[in-house]
């Protein structure tokens, strides 16, 4: 019986491998959690920029699994805060704040900021490492307009503030598949589809 070719998401969160599920349909393998390859505990992220901390996560991980690792570290970046809050978003309103309170505390910093220099930008570095510590990077970005008040229940973090001008929706009013395909992470994954189909045809995923 053949064994399809296995990529570990480094990430124990189900949701997150479900969502590069979707991001990388097409490419034939299958897609590992941690949990899946056994590996308990996160990966601090030490890191001063987003690859650096994409490069920690994948590099660990497949090193711990002997697996392919894919690991990605991403953020917002807003014009008026000089490009805060950048790789510190998720923690931005402090360890343990809930999505709804990370915007409104984005929100509250930029409430006499007017709408001209609200730009901002998503930015996704993605980091595949094989298990010897070869390391290929994907980056993906995509650029907005913070919004004066949340829009929108679709998506995670601050996707309900993020405006995309010429849509004139906010990331968490596009439905996911269109999402998929201008976002970040959508664009970052669409490179690294090409990556994982250069391993898988090289024999490197096993």
């Amino acid at each position: 019986m053949t064994t399809r070719p296995r990529l570990l998401i480094a990430s124990a969160n189900r949701g997150k491998v479900a969502e590069y599920r979707e991001l990388l349909q097409g490419v034939e393998c299958e897609l590992l959690s941690l949990r899946d390859a056994g590996i308990d505990g996160d990966v601090a992220e030490t890191g001063t920029s987003y690859a650096e901390n994409a490069c920690i996560k994948a590099v660990t991980c497949a090193a711990r699994s002997g697996f392919v690792t894919l690991a990605d570290d991403s953020g917002l970046e807003v014009e008026a805060l000089g490009g805060e809050p950048g790789i510190h978003s998720a923690r931005y309103a402090g360890d343990g704040a809930t999505d709804a309170e990370r915007v409104a505390f984005l929100l509250k910093k930029l409430e006499a900021v007017p709408s001209e220099r609200r730009g901002a930008r998503f930015v996704c570095v993605i980091a595949l490492a094989t298990p010897d510590g070869e390391v290929t990077y994907c980056r993906g970005e995509c650029y907005g307009r913070i919004v004066t008040e949340p829009r929108g229940a679709r998506g995670f973090g601050y996707d309900p503030a993020f405006l995309l001008p010429e849509r004139g929706v906010t990331m968490a009013e596009l439905p996911p598949e269109e999402k998929n395909r201008v976002s970040h992470r959508g664009r970052a994954a669409a490179l690294a589809r090409d990556v994982i189909r250069g391993f898988i045809d090289a024999g490197r995923c096993r």
